[in-house]
């Protein structure tokens, strides 16, 4: 299957530099369209582009946040589409944040991230806990529950790091982050599967 279109968005234009030049050197350079500001607006102009080319196209969206920048509104926005997803979840950022965000009695960028206030439920018997291990794995799970919603299906496996692959620290092998896929067909997680059995290196694990 080919490539048709690439659309880049960064949140400075400054941060295009990199961009530009790796693509500058692709004979495809064509393809690609560049988008300036935070994801959240420009979501709309995006999926508008994208319906403007071709309502029926398939697409493949990744969507990295440093933190917990990425709102829930524009993951549903991308999901009227017929559009995959590769999602930065930040545990780490996540896991800085969440106690001061559970004694927040406003809505704050917690709540838009996973697009409710729900997830203080899931926190409130861990809140006084001090071994939070186990508590991603609660705020995943309702994340995904969310992704169902929109009419995604769950990678399902049970090896917790096939399920979301997941990306530690070199140096103190501390979580960071988990990348979670979500798609429409069964066949897209047929392909996540063979892609997240291979490491780093590109070696295929054997179990």
């Amino acid at each position: 299957m080919s490539v048709h279109k690439l659309l880049l968005c960064r949140h400075r234009s400054r941060q295009h530099g990199g961009f530009r030049q790796r693509c500058a050197a692709s004979p495809r350079n064509n393809l690609v369209n560049f988008y300036t500001g935070n994801a959240n607006d420009v979501v709309t102009r995006v999926v508008a582009h994208i319906r403007q080319v071709s309502s029926r196209s398939l697409n493949l969206a990744f969507l990295d946040p440093e933190g917990l920048e990425l709102d829930w509104k524009t993951v549903a926005q991308l999901g009227t589409l017929r559009c995959d997803l590769i999602i930065h979840y930040s545990q780490q950022g996540i896991s800085r944040n969440i106690g001061q965000a559970y004694l927040s009695t406003s809505e704050i960028k917690t709540d838009r991230f996973f697009g409710s206030s729900e997830w203080r439920k899931i926190y409130e018997p861990w809140h006084s806990r001090p071994n939070k291990k186990g508590l991603h794995r609660e705020l995943l799970d309702f994340y995904k529950d969310r992704l169902r919603s929109l009419g995604y299906h769950d990678v399902k496996q049970s090896d917790e790091i096939l399920t979301e692959p997941l990306i530690r620290s070199h140096i103190r092998r501390a979580p960071l982050y988990r990348l979670i896929f979500a798609s429409k067909h069964p066949l897209g997680e047929k392909f996540w599967q063979r892609i997240t059995r291979r490491d780093l290196y590109g070696q295929e694990q054997l179990f």
